[in-house]
């Protein structure tokens, strides 16, 4: 079922939800991310809008390690999009 809604989100292009995090600080953009994740169910897709410099550097690792997956970085008019999907809880 996650697999349905990660290809659905991947390919309408729209995640189950967003984030616009620029001009937000290390910690608090993980942190806001972090949370937003533990909102959504299993397997849904958030898009989350960073600066670059710590928060591109720091936020995907962050969600990384927390075992979330980040299915896409990509840079867009100076800010990044980070495409995460929520990870299965076992």
């Amino acid at each position: 079922m996650a697999e349905n809604r990660e290809r659905n989100a991947m390919v309408t292009g729209h995640p189950d939800a967003e984030l616009d995090l620029r001009g937000v600080i290390c910690p608090y953009n993980f942190v806001k991310t972090k949370l937003k994740l533990e909102m959504m169910e299993q397997g849904q897709v958030l898009s989350v809008l960073l600066d670059d410099g710590d928060p591109i550097q720091n936020v995907p690792r962050s969600v990384s390690n927390e075992g979330h997956t980040i299915l896409s970085q990509d840079r867009i008019e100076g800010s990044y999009r980070v495409v995460i999907r929520r990870r299965e809880d076992e």
